[in-house]
């Protein structure tokens, strides 16, 4: 397990984010991924954009009172429970 402190970028964090999660951890090992929390929606759409990559979010916390640290598992995540939903004919 290793840290990644992207809060010098700010905003504009998810592409190097998602570059971490694909180059530098390695398959089912877990990273923990500190950014500036700035806009809230960043903390919804850091979720997102985790989930849609294909990796699972285990803990999404506010660190303190302007930071943010995601704990992510470079593993497939479950299916959303609307999703599973819809699969099942519901």
């Amino acid at each position: 397990m290793q840290r990644y402190d992207l809060r010098y970028l700010k905003n504009d964090f998810y592409d190097k984010m998602l570059e971490i999660m694909d180059k530098k951890v390695a398959p089912n090992e877990v990273a923990i991924i500190m950014f500036e929390i700035g806009d809230f929606q960043n903390v919804q759409k850091s979720a997102d954009v985790i989930y849609e990559a294909g990796y699972t979010l285990m803990n999404s916390i506010k660190f303190n009172e302007v930071d943010w640290t995601l704990v992510v598992k470079k593993v497939k995540p479950e299916a959303k429970v609307v999703e599973a939903a819809e699969e099942a004919g519901e």
